[in-house]
């Protein structure tokens, strides 16, 4: 280094971790703070009348119940600090997502549309852009709520869900579709019973052919023939094994008894 530079390295030391510091990423936030603080923002930005008691359930913060067409509207009109507001939509969308994909790797695609956001985002960050960024945000979260409607509307548990939507296939009729979710709910059942009497099964080869063994049986006779040929079940059979590995390994429903 040219020796006339030190005199300007505790300077540049100092900046660095400032800069840093600033735009660091808040892998491990509190999501309930970040909604705190977007409120916050909102709430700035409208000053409209104070609290009363009938909004005291609003501290719970669920982010469903976040008004989103206000929040994108008033980020667009008034807020100041739009990077920062965009940073925390961020971890919130990423916390969400990453809840989300654990429970079902079906949701894939919102994480393919959220890394398509940011790529956009990241290559050029002028006030248009944040404010764009912002507001494709807003409607991934929306989109990302009425995900997880989903189950609901399908009458089938999260987990249920999950192995619908790996065994779900194009252009079935209604009747075939029933029985898929059906299938969906009983073998849920059945994965947990048989995996209530294997201990830490994928550490074994023998326990993990059982479950994959058991699984193919299972989709062979549930499944309806048509429209599914046995090669399809065979093949949907190695996708959920996979996914209650997944599961099991991360502690998730393949350990439930």
């Amino acid at each position: 280094m040219e020796p006339s530079a030190w005199a300007y390295a505790e300077r540049h030391d100092n900046i660095e971790a400032i800069y840093k510091k600033l735009t660091e990423r808040r892998d491990t936030a509190d999501v309930t703070e970040l909604l705190k603080e977007l409120h916050r923002i909102v709430n700035e930005a409208i000053r409209t009348q104070a609290p009363g008691d009938d909004q005291a359930e609003g501290l719970t913060f669920d982010l469903s119940q976040i008004d989103l067409e206000k929040l994108r509207d008033e980020f667009a009109k008034k807020v100041r600090r739009k990077a920062t507001a965009l940073q925390d939509i961020r971890d919130i969308v990423e916390q969400k997502l990453a809840e989300m994909l654990a429970r079902n790797p079906a949701r894939m695609d919102y994480q393919v549309k959220y890394e398509a956001i940011i790529a956009d985002y990241n290559r050029e960050k002028d006030r248009t852009t944040i404010e764009e960024t912002f507001r494709r945000l807003v409607e991934l979260v929306n989109s990302l709520n009425q995900e997880q409607k989903r189950a609901t509307r399908e009458g089938l548990g999260e987990d249920e869900l999950a192995l619908f939507d790996l065994l779900l296939k194009d252009n079935l009729d209604k009747t075939s579709r029933e029985r898929v979710k059906q299938a969906s709910r009983d073998l849920l059942a059945s994965i947990k019973t048989r995996l209530a009497e294997l201990d830490r099964f994928w550490e074994k080869e023998q326990t993990k052919a059982d479950v994959e063994v058991f699984i193919l049986d299972e989709l062979f006779a549930s499944l309806p023939s048509p429209p599914f040929t046995p090669d399809e079940k065979k093949a949907l059979a190695a996708s959920v094994y996979a996914h209650v590995w997944q599961q099991a390994v991360n502690g998730g429903f393949a350990q439930a008894a």
